[in-house]
């Protein structure tokens, strides 16, 4: 992987993680609002199956 497609990459990122906030704040603050009142283990849960999606979509993809 070159640096371009790196960068790419984070770009992409950054532009989906902008585009709930922006269509729909008040939908966002009430999500993240219901994120802050989950446990540590469940948001580890959720950071892990986020991490193994990525990681399975990439590997299927190449």
């Amino acid at each position: 992987m070159d640096s371009n497609t790196f960068w790419t990459a984070l770009a992409l990122v950054l532009v989906l993680e902008g585009l709930f906030p922006f269509l729909s704040p008040g939908g966002w603050r009430q999500t993240f609002l219901k994120l802050m009142e989950l446990r540590d283990g469940q948001l580890r849960f959720f950071g892990l199956t986020a991490i193994l999606i990525g990681v399975l979509t990439l590997w299927l993809l190449n």
